[in-house]
């Protein structure tokens, strides 16, 4: 099918371009470079140095013989990304041209209005032009298990049974995002689903947990096409924060208490639940909702793994318990549901010592371009 990428470029963009294309879909990438620059603005830069996405385009066709078409484009401007998909008529559009970090939006000001605003503008615009000049494709739309905050009731996959003075309803599942940019996620979930009532949209909304992992059957291929690999406090998911952490002998961060529980996935996953997504859209006037992780536990347990792994290949990692920035319960009851992918096709890739292992290898080969400066928290909640 004809597949549209929007934010191309980035730690997820980029992998999943690669795999659909590998697969035989048509795919074309759009990206801003917006990451980039807030990356180099705020010194967050990842591990090691990406080729832009035109040459990334040029280096996979190189490895594979597969094509990914490229536009460097502002998503947020209605014209532009109306012509793009005016003109490409695509059949499926994956959505994840987002400021995609938490603690950037708490920044300040500046970074809280630039979170708003290119966030919601940007799925406002999709939802538009898809209406004016795709009306079948279906919308793939990159949500966060962080929409749900950590309620002390089971977190269903996205909707609710309500039952209230004798009356039953399903509603969306109630929503408390943890910093702004969970926030713009709640309220992108809301957009949507105003546009899929209303005028008969098809999405699917992916409730992603923390992902982690730099190797693909394609990135594996050329160091050239591995993924945007940050470690920093800002752009960095704290698994790749941790491993770095290890092998660059900086004791891991632990914010607080440890007993954050999250759901996480490896890189390979993502693509594959997003593939899954794709390959069976939703009828029109349907929202459906997926929550896209493979595994659940603590941040002190994932320390722990961490510490497990790294002794196997001779490395003495230690864990540190700091002051928490952000603001959020650090002990609380979490069990999420997650069979409905898993009963698409999906067979999860475990964190396992050698999925692990496998990473540090990898970092350790950088290690000289590690810059420990970057890695404690430099933007606090509580301020």
């Amino acid at each position: 099918m004809r597949v549209l990428i929007l934010g191309g470029d980035g730690y997820l963009g980029w992998p999943t371009a690669m795999n659909l294309s590998a697969l035989g879909h048509n795919v074309m990438v759009v990206d801003n470079y917006l990451r980039r620059q807030i990356a180099q603005q705020t010194s967050s830069e990842p591990l090691f140095p990406n080729p832009n996405l035109i040459e990334r385009c040029d280096a996979f066709r190189e490895a594979t013989g597969c094509d990914i078409k490229a536009r460097i484009a502002d998503c947020s401007d209605y014209r532009l990304l109306e012509e793009i998909i005016r003109d490409f008529q695509p059949e499926g559009l994956v959505h994840y041209a987002e400021q995609p970090s938490a603690p950037y939006s708490m920044q300040g000001f500046e970074e809280a209005r630039l979170t708003l605003n290119n966030n919601l503008q940007v799925t406002f615009n999709v939802i538009w032009a898809v209406l004016e000049h795709a009306p079948n494709c279906h919308i793939v739309k990159l949500g966060t298990m962080g929409e749900y905050g950590t309620p002390n009731i089971d977190i269903e996959e996205g909707w609710l049974d309500v039952s209230h003075n004798g009356r039953n309803q399903k509603f969306l599942y109630p929503r408390q995002g943890g910093s702004l940019y969970h926030t713009t996620k709640v309220l992108d979930t809301d957009l949507l689903w105003f546009y899929v009532r209303t005028y008969g949209l098809k999405v699917t909304d992916l409730m992603q947990g923390p992902v982690y992992g730099l190797y693909t059957d394609e990135s594996s291929k050329d160091r050239r096409l591995l993924p945007n690999f940050h470690y920093d406090d800002i752009f960095g998911t704290v698994v790749n924060r941790f491993i770095v952490q290890a092998v660059a002998g900086v004791p891991m961060t632990v914010y607080g208490g440890g007993g954050q529980t999250r759901g996480y996935l490896n890189l390979k996953d993502t693509l594959r639940c997003v593939q899954l997504a794709l390959e069976n859209p939703v009828p029109s006037g349907e929202l459906r909702i997926l929550n896209q992780f493979t595994e659940q536990f603590s941040v002190n347990e994932l320390a722990e793994r961490v510490v497990d792994a790294a002794k196997g290949i001779g490395i003495n990692a230690t864990v540190n318990s700091i002051p928490n920035p952000r603001k959020e319960l650090e002990s609380h009851y979490y069990n999420a549901k997650h069979q409905n992918l898993i009963e698409m096709g999906l067979k999860p890739t475990l964190m396992s010592t050698e999925v692990l292992t496998e990473m540090m290898e990898t970092v350790r080969s950088f290690e000289q371009l590690i810059v420990p400066e970057k890695i404690l928290p430099r933007v606090n909640w509580n301020k």
